[in-house]
């Protein structure tokens, strides 16, 4: 176990697709028993970098006392797969010298692959668990994983980024832990489970618990080696074998039936079996289709009735398109973590936001941006939380 003072430990269970957060005591803070599977997110749908967990709070249990600033990373595990990495973030915990080299570090299922589909080219990069500007880690092979550039870019750094911004304006203190996700003995993480929480103000500052993917539009990839192909050239999917159906056989003729076949009622006990099986099962066993009933043929849908148009339908009221997205401060007319940020940081005066900027900003239409704007437009970036447009 790599400790920084003060001394910690930490254990993560990551067997199959579970996540087994144990009730461990760390010098003050305990961790709640809690399961977190890939079950329970959606699969990437090629659009949405991050999706909200356990209804965007953290699995952190709040009755106990604030620790101090500390860090601890998890062990490898015996595929040499990184843990947990957790800590409670300060201003003394961040950099004070410029960034070392990480390159001697070879994370599972790392390859060094180009694609021009892919910013920078490279599809992998060596991502921090618990980013450099947070915890000043270089070279730590416990914090560092084999991530697309999608996981590390449009993914994790939002939230560090607005992490980082909010301990150097207020100096308070984060609770963060950031564990990656892994299915069986794969070596290429599905993702990681960001947690957070500001300390001091008891969440109001920085909240959330987010399941980021790590995937890149328009690649596929095979987690269980990191191997991977531009998406048009992925694997086929193999097709799926023809549904069993209920026959009606005649043992004595060999011929197999429709239920809703004529001939069937006119069979006799002793020759006649129902069976399920595919119409092919059966041919291969040396039975024959009925001529009249066809069972072999895919059976034909049911017609749709139509209902008849109105005679004359009601005029359509055209709404004008609306010109404010509430949390939109970037105006690139979509809601995310980024915008959280830019909010934030112009609740501190870090940011001068334009008179769009700010009503875009104003989540809670108090006409001030605070710091209650920024959680609001972050649920918002993670589904849960609606801020309906104005057309104002």
């Amino acid at each position: 176990m790599t400790t920084k003072k003060p001394l910690l430990r930490l254990s993560a269970l990551l067997a199959a697709l579970t996540l087994l957060f144990s009730a461990l005591d760390f010098s003050g803070l305990r961790v709640t028993a809690a399961v977190f599977s890939l079950a329970d997110v959606p699969g990437f749908d090629g659009t949405a970098a991050y999706v909200a967990v356990n209804g965007n709070t953290p699995y952190f249990d709040e009755s106990e006392p604030a620790p101090e600033a500390f860090e601890s990373y998890g062990e490898l595990d015996a595929l040499g797969r990184c843990t947990a990495a957790f800590a409670c973030v300060g201003t003394e915990t961040m950099p004070t010298e410029p960034r070392g080299a990480i390159g001697n570090v070879k994370p599972t299922g790392w390859h060094t692959v180009k694609y021009d589909v892919v910013d920078g080219k490279y599809l992998y990069n060596r991502c921090h668990l618990i980013g450099y500007q947070l915890t000043a880690e270089n070279a730590n092979r416990q914090n560092l994983i084999t991530g697309t550039r999608y996981l590390n870019v449009t993914g994790m750094l939002p939230f560090e980024n607005m992490t980082a911004d909010y301990v150097k304006e207020t100096g308070n203190h984060v609770l963060y832990r950031v564990t990656p996700v892994f299915a069986g003995d794969e070596l290429l993480a599905r993702g990681v489970l960001m947690e957070a929480e500001s300390v001091e103000d008891k969440g109001e500052g920085i909240l959330f618990c987010v399941f980021c993917y790590n995937a890149q539009p328009g690649i596929w990839i095979d987690y269980a080696t990191g191997d991977s192909r531009l998406a048009a050239d992925a694997p086929e999917t193999p097709e799926a074998p023809a549904p069993a159906v209920t026959f009606i056989l005649n043992v004595n003729t060999r011929v197999f039936h429709l239920e809703s076949c004529a001939s069937v009622a006119k069979m006799k006990p002793q020759n006649k079996k129902a069976v399920t099986q595919t119409a092919e099962e059966l041919i291969n066993e040396g039975y024959k289709p009925c001529a009249v009933c066809k069972p072999e043929q895919p059976q034909d849908e049911p017609e749709q009735t139509t209902a008849p148009e109105p005679a004359s339908a009601p005029e359509q009221t055209t709404v004008p398109e609306p010109t404010v997205l509430y949390g939109d401060v970037d105006l690139n007319k979509t809601v995310e973590a980024a915008d959280a940020r830019l909010v934030l940081r112009a609740a501190v005066g870090l940011e001068a936001f334009t008179p769009e900027q700010k009503k875009c900003g104003d989540a809670d239409f108090n006409g001030e941006i605070t710091a209650a704007d920024a959680r609001l437009v972050l649920r918002a970036a993670v589904g849960l939380e609606t801020i309906l447009p104005s057309a104002s």
